[in-house]
C-alpha cells in the first residue's frame, strides 16, 4: 500500500472514531468499527475479549515466535469544544487522550503488515477497553488473552503534548507509575461552633492527618525513589456554626515500584490510626490499587529504540526519558509479557499538537500517524523478520 494512501485511510479511520467516541467497557461501535476494518485486512478477528475487546490476528509463514501490538479504545466524559468536520457527536464525551490515533496507528500497522512478505510468526492485534479507569487490561488478562493469543513481547505507545512532534522517547523499568486510591473516614462528635471543648473536631483532625501524610515522603521514602501522595478532597458534614461529626478524605498515590506502594499503604494506615487514637476519634481507612506501574524490559527497550531510529532517526528518539508520574493500564500486560512503552511527541506549547491531555480542546496530531504505523511495523520486522 503506498504511504500517502494508508496515510488517507489512517487519518479517515482516526477522525472516524474521533466522531464516534464511547467510555470504557461502552466501546461497542468502536470494537465494530475495528473488527470490520481488521478483517476488511484479512486477519484473523476475536471480539468481546474482556468486555468489548477486540484482537486481531495475522499469521505470517510458519514461525512460532509470537508478538502484540495494543492500542486503547475508549473515550473520556469530556465535551468537547473543539470544532472540526469530526467534532464528537456524542455529548459529553470525546477522545482527549489520543486513543482515536492510537487505533489508527496499530490499525495502519496491521495494514501495513498484511502485505510483508518476508516475515515468519504471528502478530497479535490487541484493541483494549476501559484503560481510562485502569480496569480493561484486567479484564482482557482474565478472559485469556495471553492464553489465548500467546505473545512473547507487547508493544504500545501513546502521544505526548510537551514534546517535539514526531520525537520517540522511552526508558528502561518505570516509564509511568501506579495509581492507587485511598478514602479517610474520620468520625469526630459534632457541637455548636460556640462551644468547641464538647466537640471531637474531625476538621482538626483531618487537617493534621493531612500535613502529616506528607512526611511520608520526606522521611520514610528513599530520596533516591519518587513517590506522590495527594489528598485530593476534603469533604465535611458540618455547616457555618456547626463543628462536623464527620469528615471524609479522598486522594492517590503514585510510585513506581511495589515496595514503595506497599510502604504508602502501611505508613498512611499507621498515621491516621494514631492521629485518630490520640485525638479519640473513630476512622475507616481504605486503600485501592487501581494502575500497576508501567515497567519497561530493557530487551524490548533496545528492540522499540532501534525500530523507533529506523523510522525517525537517532536525532529524534529518546533512549532514556524522565519517568513521568501519570498512569497507565499497559503496566498491567507488562506484569505478564515483557514489552516497551513508547510516547510519541505531538507538538510543544503553542503548536497544534501541543494541547494538554484531557483538555476538551485536544485533538491528535494526524501527523503522527504514518510514523506510528510504521514503527510498530519495524518492530515487526526486527523480531520476525526471515
Amino acid at each position: 500500500m503506498a504511504a500517502l494512501e494508508l496515510e488517507r485511510d489512517m487519518t479517515a479511520w482516526r477522525h472516524h472514531l474521533h466522531a464516534h467516541p464511547e467510555t470504557g467497557f461502552e466501546e461497542r461501535q468502536t470494537a465494530e468499527f475495528v473488527a470490520g476494518t481488521l478483517a476488511s485486512l484479512g486477519l484473523e478477528v476475536a471480539r468481546g475479549i474482556g468486555g468489548t475487546g477486540v484482537v486481531g490476528t495475522l499469521r505470517l509463514g510458519r514461525g512460532s515466535r509470537a508478538i502484540g501490538f495494543r492500542a486503547d479504545m475508549d473515550a473520556l466524559l469530556i465535551q468537547e469544544t473543539g470544532i472540526h468536520p469530526y467534532t464528537s457527536r456524542h455529548p459529553g464525551k470525546m477522545h482527549a487522550c489520543g486513543h482515536d490515533g492510537h487505533m489508527a496507528m496499530v490499525l495502519g500497522a496491521a495494514a501495513l503488515l498484511a502485505q510483508a512478505q518476508d516475515l515468519d510468526g504471528t502478530i497479535h492485534f490487541v484493541f483494549q477497553p476501559a484503560e481510562e479507569h485502569g480496569r480493561g487490561a484486567k479484564a482482557m488478562i482474565a478472559d485469556g488473552l495471553f492464553t489465548r493469543f500467546p505473545m512473547e513481547e507487547i508493544y504500545g505507545v501513546h502521544s505526548m503534548p510537551g514534546i517535539p512532534a514526531g520525537r520517540f522517547a522511552t526508558r528502561p523499568g518505570g516509564i509511568m507509575a501506579s495509581e492507587d486510591n485511598f478514602v479517610i473516614r474520620i468520625h469526630g462528635r459534632g457541637a455548636h461552633a460556640a462551644r468547641p471543648h464538647m466537640a471531637i473536631d474531625p476538621i482538626v483532625v483531618a487537617s493534621e492527618i493531612v500535613l502529616v501524610l506528607q512526611t511520608i515522603l520526606a522521611r520514610n521514602v528513599d530520596p533516591t525513589e519518587q513517590a506522590v501522595v495527594s489528598v485530593t478532597e476534603f469533604i465535611a458534614d458540618g455547616t457555618r456554626n456547626v463543628i462536623p461529626a464527620n469528615v471524609v478524605l479522598k486522594g492517590d498515590t503514585r510510585s513506581y515500584t511495589p515496595t514503595v506502594q506497599g510502604l504508602l499503604q502501611e505508613r498512611m494506615a499507621a498515621i491516621v490510626s494514631g492521629i485518630c487514637a490520640a485525638h479519640g476519634a473513630g476512622h475507616d481507612f481504605e486503600y485501592s490499587f487501581e494502575f500497576e506501574p508501567t515497567f519497561n524490559a530493557p530487551m524490548c527497550v533496545a528492540t522499540a529504540v532501534q525500530a523507533a531510529t529506523t523510522v525517525a532517526g537517532k536525532q529524534n528518539v529518546d533512549g532514556n526519558c524522565p519517568p513521568v508520574l501519570a498512569s497507565e493500564d499497559f503496566g498491567a500486560f507488562l506484569l505478564v509479557v515483557p514489552g516497551n512503552y513508547m510516547f510519541i511527541g505531538s507538538g510543544t506549547q503553542g503548536e497544534a499538537g501541543g494541547t494538554p491531555l484531557h483538555s476538551p480542546l485536544f485533538d491528535f496530531n494526524d501527523s503522527l500517524l504514518l510514523p506510528g504505523a510504521r514503527y510498530f511495523a519495524t518492530i515487526a520486522q526486527q523480531l520476525l523478520g526471515r
